[in-house]
């Protein structure tokens, strides 16, 4: 019978234990301050701006708000960014991405001070990152590792395959999971029999943006099946990348979409605002 690994829930267990840090913080006489930039009016941003900022209220981190209008230029998002590394109140930023198209999200990325990096993606970070040095972490792929491990998962020798080649997911992920001594395929629209290389995986993760693209003929039977997706039907249903009712019928553990890894993606952000503002402290 397929384990459903409860994101929520270990999610909540973090927060709660984050919350005691960050009092303890404050008694110290310094206030976590998480600056969050939205730029324009995509509705799925706003709802993830809204949660990330509810999430930091409930633990006691300060949010620094700013929305900035659709046709914001590049030289004002630049020197806004500028502005927030230079502030000492703030110890993190975090601009939400999709950026209007008018934007270069890699150089908005790249101008934001690593030590206040809230995404880990900087590549200053990244390279850190990959040389099994970490400082600042994407936070999904974070909240993934930390999952396997509240679930006595092993990774180490493990074959572990990610569909999925992202900056924001895949590749790091990659780099966490060779780091915890993992053998790491990272597989994509290009690869060669898809289905086959999947289905040898003992940790199958898949983070494409497809709606339910994998069934139980991508598993290998009694494989962790990880799903980073989160896709909304014509009908309005949530769903991941991976067909829920199917895996099941192979996978022994396997995240829900939704309450899988999304929880533990603003659970980590919120672990690296306090990280960053305790480093900015020594």
């Amino acid at each position: 019978m397929t384990v459903m690994i409860d994101g929520r829930g270990t999610a909540e267990k973090i927060r709660s234990q984050l919350k005691g840090k960050t009092e303890k913080l404050k008694q110290q006489g310094l206030e976590p301050c998480l600056a969050v930039v939205l730029v324009g009016d995509d509705p799925a941003s706003h709802v993830y701006v809204r949660n990330k900022k509810r999430a930091a209220e409930k633990i006691g981190i300060k949010t620094k708000d700013i929305t900035l209008p659709a046709n914001t230029t590049q030289a004002e998002l630049l020197q806004l960014i500028d502005e927030l590394n230079g502030d000492v109140t703030v110890h993190a930023i975090l601009v939400q991405m999709p950026l209007p198209a008018q934007l270069d999200e890699n150089a908005v990325i790249e101008r934001i001070d690593p030590k206040k990096d809230a995404d880990g993606l900087h590549p200053e970070n990244l390279g850190h990152l990959f040389m099994d040095q970490p400082k600042a972490l994407p936070c999904t792929p974070r909240g993934i590792m930390v999952l396997l491990e509240e679930y006595q998962i092993p990774v180490a020798g493990k074959n572990v395959v990610i569909i999925g080649r992202s900056n924001l997911v895949g590749r790091p992920l990659a780099a966490l999971m060779i780091n915890a001594d993992a053998t790491v395929t990272v597989a994509h629209r290009k690869t060669k029999d898809l289905q086959r290389v999947a289905s040898q995986a003992d940790i199958l993760v898949v983070a494409t943006g497809r709606a339910e693209m994998v069934d139980e003929t991508y598993i290998k039977e009694g494989a962790t099946v990880i799903d980073v997706g989160i896709n909304r039907l014509a009908n309005g249903k949530l769903v991941g990348d991976v067909k829920q009712a199917s895996a099941v019928t192979k996978a022994a553990y396997l995240t829900p979409v939704p309450g899988g890894v999304g929880p533990m993606t603003i659970a980590m952000l919120m672990q690296q605002t306090l990280e960053l503002a305790e480093k900015s402290n020594s």
